[in-house]
Parts: C-alpha cells; structure tokens; sequence
C-alpha cells in the first residue's frame, strides 16, 4: 500500500472526445472515435468498395466458370450442335444472377427508400401489414397504446400550427412509418441508415421551408423524432439480430463484480457525508435508471443530462468551487457502479443509432452522453492500474478472497474511532452507522416527546377535578351569611334616623 502514495486517478484528455478527424465534434465509442456525420461518410465509403470489390470478385468467378464449363462440354456441343439443348451459360448465369439482383438493390437502397418515404404508393399500404405482430401481454400492450396515442395526438396538436406544411410533414412520417414495418428482417445497422436518410431528408425540407431558421427546424425534428421513434420503439431496440442483450449482461455482470470500488480508488471529488451531496448522489442514480424506461432517444439523452448535472452539483459543493472535467468523469464512473443502469449497453447502441445526430455531436447531451460511453468503455477495462491497486489485490478483491475493507496483510479488521464508532476505510459502514445515530437519536425525541404530551394529558384531565375542590374548600371556609333588612319609609312614623339614607338624614338646625 506503500507505494501507492500518489494516486494517478482517472483523467481523459478533451481532445479524445471529439471525432478523429478533426471535425470538432464529439465523438463516439461506438463509431470507431468518429462522429455521426464522419461515420456516415465512412461507413458509406466502405460499404461501396465492398459492393465493387465482390461486383469484381463475382465476375471473375463467372468468367472462371464459364470458362471451365466451357473446356468440359466444348466436344459435346460441337458433335450435338444439331440437337435442341438448353444455353450453357445458364447454369452459370442462374446464381449469378441472384447474386448480381442482390448487390444492386443493396447499391440502390439509399435512393430507393427515400423515394419509397414519400411517394403515394407507400401511403396506401394496408394497415392490416401494420399491426401484425404478437402482443407480449394485454397490460403491456393497453400502456403502450395509451403512450402511442398520447405522442400522436400531440404531434397532430404541435403541426396544426404548421398548416399545410404541417399535414405534409404527418403524411410524410406515417408513410415511413408504414414502410419501416415491412423492414423487420434487415439489420440494426440497415434500420439505424433508414432512419438517419429520413431525418436528413426531412431536416432538409425544412431547412428550405423555414430559410435557414435552425431554431425552428430543431424544434419540428424534435416531435418527429418523438413520433416516430415511439411507433418504432418495439421493433428497433435491442433487435434479436444483434447481440445488444448479450452485452447488457455481460456489463452487468462486470459492474455486480466491481461491487467492492469505492469512491476513494477512483479518487472521486465528493463527500457523501455533507446531506446535499448524498442527496445529489441519489438523484443521478434514479436519472441513470430512469433512462431504460424512456422510449425517446431525446428522453434518454435528458435522463443522462440530468444525471451529470446533479453530478456536478455534488463535485461543486464538495469543493467549494465549480467542478472541473477531469472530476466528472471518475464521478460518473463511480454513480454508474453504483446504480448498475439496467440494459446500458442496449440503451448507449439506441441513441446512437436512432437520435437525431445534431444532438449528438454538440451541446451538453452531446458531451455527456459521450461522458457516459466513455464511462462504460473504462468499466470493461478497469484494471489494477486504473484503481490504483497492485495486481495481487486487485485479483483477490475480484475473485471475492479479500475485501478493500479488510486488512488481509494484518489479518485484522481496520481500527475504528471510539469517538465516531465507524470504521474510517469504509464509507458505506460510516454512513450505515449515522443513520443508526440519527434512528437513534429521533427514538429518545419521540420517547421525551411522548412523556411530555401523556404528563400535559393528565394535567389537563385533573386540573377540574382540582379547580373543583379548591372552591368547595373555600366554600366551607368561609360560608355566605346573608341578612334580613328592614329599610323604613322616608313618611313612617319611626323616628329612627340612624336607618336612613345619609342625604335623608334629617338635620336640627337651631332656632
């Protein structure tokens, strides 16, 4: 443990973010470092010269063929020239053929399925192709159906504004939509370039409709993008024919085995003691959680933004200053360990292949969703140099022999603090223990408080009784005597002046 006096932490130079082809924009894991609008570019590049070098390779096999075909029957076909037989390219030509009918329309899918999108013929498909499908479950279905209600009909609600064009643009998406359900058999990548081809298109349209106006066009590519992505959510994300739900168990199976990381190996700036960092800390667990149930790859981007800014919240208040980049990441790191984000994988591959790709390559979602595919890409080569750890100790923590809060060189538990009564090298046992404090503290409150109010119940309850005999005492004590009076009348006879009135008294006077 000696030798791991200076910590080298978790840092990640902000060039490596951005596109390797110096674009300026962000990057992506998942795009070989690239950016959406560079990966197109080369992802088209080499999907032509691939088309090219099988179109050749497949000519050539042709060519050696025939030409096989040909040294083999050349003698049959001259001594039979007579007779009726079948051509003897077609035994060639019939493969070949398939395989030729096959790479043109896989040359020509780009142009065509934009053109598919907007003629009339694929808005008068059957809506009986569109509901075909098995329905998980009738609970399951009701809650989809109110979702994908409630987005269309506010979609329907936000292009009345739009008038004319507006209609356009709803007769547009649902056509897509139709032709999309008749596309379940190609591949995610294939789903991911159709969709990117309407979105280009359409923000194209826009683009001249609006003259330039980018504030308006992000703001009718944002309800498209809500409206169509719900009406495709089921069969687009996680499709069986990748291998995304493989990788969302191996993630987390990795992330269940680093279970034992704690804050100070990756030398995270936040004090989860302070009462507003943890409740940070909290909240960008529930956001990075919350972000599977979204089905908007806009919402899934909002979840993870929320999640980095409560992360920057907590680093803030921590330090005291606002937080830096090289405190994000390791931050980040740590809050996804921590909530083990179900399907991760699966969710990262959506926004990358469905989200409008404006938002993805600048902006604040852009940085933070690279963040956190920069984040899952570190948590699968986490190693014992990244923690800062020997080779030993990082094998016996993974293999489950030893734990970061047991000293196994001593052979011993950690000494605790008397004073605190927490274990100082473990954080989860320190907070485990205030919180008992704190129950604790709050029992012996409730207890005076409950004394005091039973002591205030009998008080109130005898207080009459005592009122009560208190005046009965002084009743007995002294007793009201009342007595009888004889007033005499100002005219009788009685002489007795010492009964009368003072201002009655007669008075002598001498004479």
């Amino acid at each position: 443990m000696s030798q791991r006096t200076e910590r080298r932490g978790i840092h990640v130079d902000q060039s490596d973010l951005l596109c390797k082809k110096g674009c300026g924009y962000y990057g992506n894991a998942a795009w070989q470092g690239l950016c959406s609008k560079c990966w197109r570019e080369e992802y088209q590049r080499v999907r032509q010269k691939q088309i090219q070098d099988d179109w050749a390779l497949a000519e050539k096999l042709q060519r050696e063929e025939e030409a096989a075909y040909a040294s083999s029957h050349g003698a049959q076909s001259h001594s039979q020239s007579t007779a009726p037989q079948p051509h003897p390219a077609h035994a060639s030509l019939g493969p070949f053929s398939k395989f030729e009918e096959k790479k043109t329309n896989e040359k020509t899918r780009k142009v065509t399925t934009v053109k598919k999108f907007f003629s009339p013929s694929s808005r008068t498909a059957s809506k009986k192709e569109t509901q075909e499908g098995k329905t998980p479950s009738p609970s399951i279905s009701r809650h989809a159906s109110f979702d994908t209600d409630q987005v269309s009909k506010d979609f329907v609600d936000f292009l009345k504004n739009l008038h004319k064009t507006g209609r356009e643009i709803h007769k547009q998406c649902r056509a897509f939509i139709m032709s999309m359900s008749n596309k379940k058999d190609l591949s995610a990548d294939e789903l991911s370039e159709c969709v990117q081809d309407f979105y280009q298109n359409m923000s194209d349209r826009l683009m001249s409709h609006f003259k330039g106006s980018s504030e308006s066009v992000e703001q009718v590519m944002d309800q498209v993008e809500k409206y169509i992505m719900t009406r495709l959510y089921k069969s687009v994300f996680c499709p069986e024919t990748t291998d995304d739900e493989k990788k969302d168990l191996a993630t987390q199976n990795r992330i269940r085995a680093l279970h034992w990381v704690t804050i100070q190996m990756l030398c995270v700036s936040m004090d989860e003691e302070i009462p507003e960092v943890s409740e940070n800390v909290v909240k960008a667990i529930t956001d990075v959680i919350e972000m599977d149930s979204k089905r908007v790859p806009r919402d899934k981007l909002a979840c993870i933004t929320r999640c980095s800014k409560h992360i920057f919240s907590a680093i803030r208040i921590t330090k005291n200053e606002p937080a830096s980049a090289d405190d994000f990441l390791p931050a980040l790191i740590y809050i996804v360990l921590k909530a083990n984000p179900p399907r991760l994988q699966s969710n990262i591959q959506y926004i990358t292949r469905f989200c409008n790709p404006s938002r993805l390559m600048t902006g604040e979602d852009g940085y933070y969703f690279t963040n956190l595919c920069c984040a899952a890409a570190f948590i699968e080569k986490l190693d014992a140099q990244s923690l800062n750890l020997s080779p030993e100790e990082f094998e016996r923590y993974m293999s489950g022999q030893a734990s970061p809060r047991f000293n196994s060189s001593e052979g011993e538990w950690p000494h605790t603090d008397p004073a605190l009564g927490v274990t100082a090298t473990n954080p989860v046992l320190s907070q485990l223990n205030h919180n008992l404090e704190l129950l604790s503290g709050l029992s012996s409150r409730q207890e005076t408080l409950m004394e005091a109010a039973q002591s205030l119940q009998d008080d109130l309850i005898s207080w009459p009784k005592t009122v009560q005999q208190e005046v009965h005492d002084i009743l007995e004590k002294y007793p009201l005597e009342i007595l009888s009076r004889t007033v005499s009348a100002i005219d009788a006879n009685n002489m007795d002046n010492d009964h009368l009135p003072p201002p009655l008294t007669p008075q002598v006077f001498a004479g």
